[in-house]
């Protein structure tokens, strides 16, 4: 026992000493350096154990069952066959026929007929037949000159397509009858008691055109399609004229542009036996003769959204009857640049020309035109423009444009005089016929327009132009519109049914009537008008159908031109025979 107290006092003791040793001795700092980034662990969570131990004194004990199969063999007599792919029923392509013939009738005394075929000759070539006839024997109660106007044209082509070259040929022939019955009202007041003959044959007039024309084409090649046409004009007035036309040019591939140059010749002759109407005496008829020949050089830039075109026209005009020359320097510059991919495509240019006029032209635009023009070629100093296009939506296309364009000796037409000391002989001298008038004209123009294509059945397309004018004569610009517009639509019904409508509007035209030789001029407005224009059509069968035409449906009778009253409701009925000919 002793011993032990012993044993422990001195542990004590030794214990007392070591720990007032550590509070007096200093054990001095050391750098510790760590050589491995932290890098902590997550050590598993607690999990609840999917089937908790249940403390319940009465423990549900699942009962074993143990299952068993009772197999019978059984003898199977099937024979699978061999898969085969579903089929699609495929939509049968349409009937086609290499001709038509169309033929209709209706009010007043109106006749339509229209011949179609296309032959094959071979897989490289083929031939084409056309002709279309219209003509109506009018019904005017007010009118004293006949009133009938007849259209006929025949066409003929062939084409031949080989491997690196294409070639054609074409010719055509045309008939047109008119008669200049606008005389200005008084013209034949009579007294009641006065039984007065009038030739109502006497102010018919004729108009004949033969023409030929030809094309070549070589594919991948620097040289470009060459075009040449000629066409003969003549009337029953004894007025005639002589058209040749060609045209031709060349690319050179530049890298990423490319060179071109175009070429074109334009010769047009003719004379008229009678002098102009605002001559008092027929003294001697009027020639013309025009020759121009214009080369356009130009650089053609095609990028991603760019398109331009930077070139120039250079035209050389000759009066060939009067031996005079001169040299035209025309811009001719275009580009458009796509700016929201196919919704907004931005595009402008400024062009100029010296355009050819003819009497074949004129006649085109006014079949009252009289055969004592002066013809001469429209000088377009230029013609700039720019705009905006694309589409709105997948159907829904749109156009803007706003051009500026100054031209000199721009042909206007303008209401013959009354010649009273020529209208016994000539009886377009009346007051019922037009001249050309040449004047100089700026004109600011603004066009937009836009196209629906709500599916493929059915179209429908808005525009309108607004036009102001100013003229060096100070005149108005005659019998050219301020303003103008259309609406068209088709609309296909079914399989079996097929309409459409075309409306317009035209509005207020300014003339002048005059009178030789006391010069009494007097300025008068045409009223705008409106015309509807409808059809309707039935299939009866792949190769027949049947079709109803209306022309002006609100039964307007207004004046195209001054003096000259247009026919009103018009109701035409025919049918329409495809075949293999």
């Amino acid at each position: 026992m002793y011993k032990s107290i012993r044993i422990g006092l001195l542990l004590f003791v030794f214990a007392t000493y070591l720990g007032m040793a550590q509070e007096t001795e200093d054990i001095g700092t050391e750098t510790v350096t760590v050589t491995k980034a932290y890098t902590p662990t997550v050590s598993d969570a607690f999990k609840i154990k999917s089937m908790p131990n249940l403390n319940d004194s009465i423990v549900l004990q699942k009962k074993k069952i143990e299952y068993s199969i009772f197999s019978v063999p059984v003898a199977s007599t099937f024979t699978p066959n061999k898969g085969t792919a579903s089929r699609v029923e495929k939509t049968p392509p349409p009937v086609l026929f290499n001709s038509y013939a169309s033929a209709g009738g209706g009010n007043p005394a109106n006749v339509m007929a229209q011949f179609y075929t296309t032959r094959e000759v071979d897989r490289e070539s083929n031939y084409t037949i056309g002709l279309d006839h219209n003509s109506s024997r009018g019904n005017f109660d007010d009118v004293v000159y006949d009133n009938t106007f007849s259209n006929t044209r025949l066409d003929a082509s062939f084409k031949k397509r080989d491997r690196d070259l294409d070639w054609g040929a074409d010719i055509g022939v045309q008939h047109q009858l008119y008669n200049w019955y606008g005389t200005p009202s008084g013209t034949f007041d009579f007294p009641p008691n006065v039984l007065v003959e009038i030739d109502r044959k006497a102010a018919r007039q004729n108009y004949f055109m033969a023409e030929a024309s030809g094309h070549i084409n070589v594919e991948e090649s620097v040289f470009e399609r060459a075009d040449l046409k000629y066409r003969r004009f003549w009337d029953s007035e004894k007025s005639g004229e002589n058209r040749a036309i060609f045209n031709t040019g060349l690319v050179f591939p530049l890298n990423e542009e490319s060179l071109g140059i175009k070429l074109k010749v334009d010769y047009v002759s003719g004379d008229f036996e009678n002098a102009s109407l605002n001559t008092v005496d027929n003294v001697q008829g009027i020639a013309y003769s025009n020759l121009l020949v214009g080369v356009n050089p130009r650089l053609i830039m095609l990028r991603d959204d760019l398109s331009l075109n930077l070139g120039i026209n250079v035209v050389f005009g000759t009066d060939l009857e009067n031996n005079d020359s001169d040299f035209y320097i025309y811009p001719a510059v275009t580009a458009s640049y796509r700016l929201l991919d196919e919704t907004v495509i931005a595009y402008g240019g400024i062009e100029g020309e010296l355009r050819q006029n003819s009497y074949y032209g004129f006649v085109e635009q006014n079949q009252f035109v009289s055969p004592t023009l002066r013809i001469e070629p429209t000088d377009t100093q230029y013609d700039a423009y720019v705009g905006i296009k694309g589409q709105l939506l997948p159907n829904l296309s749109y156009n803007l444009k706003g051009s500026y364009m100054a031209e000199n000796r721009s042909p206007l037409f303008l209401l013959n005089p009354t010649n009273d000391s020529r209208a016994a002989n000539e009886v377009y001298a009346q007051g019922n016929s037009f001249q050309v008038f040449y004047d100089d004209i700026k004109t600011f123009g603004l066009f937009g327009e836009l196209n629906v294509d709500v599916n493929r059945n059915f179209t429908l397309g808005i525009n309108a132009e607004v036009y102001d004018y100013n003229t060096e004569t100070d005149n108005p610009a005659w019998n050219r519109p301020n303003i103008q517009g259309s609406l068209f639509m088709d609309y296909q019904i079914g399989k079996k049914w097929f309409a459409g409508a075309n409306l317009f509007y035209v509005g207020e035209r300014e003339d002048l009537e005059r009178t030789i030789p006391t010069s009494n001029d007097t300025q008068i407005t045409l009223d705008g008008f409106f015309d509807a224009n409808a059809h309707v059509g039935h299939r009866l069968n792949d190769q027949f159908s049947i079709f109803i035409k209306a022309a002006n449906l609100a039964n307007n009778n207004y004046q195209r031109w001054a003096n000259f009253q247009v026919q009103g409701l018009q109701v035409l009925g025919g049918a329409t025979y495809k075949f293999d000919f």
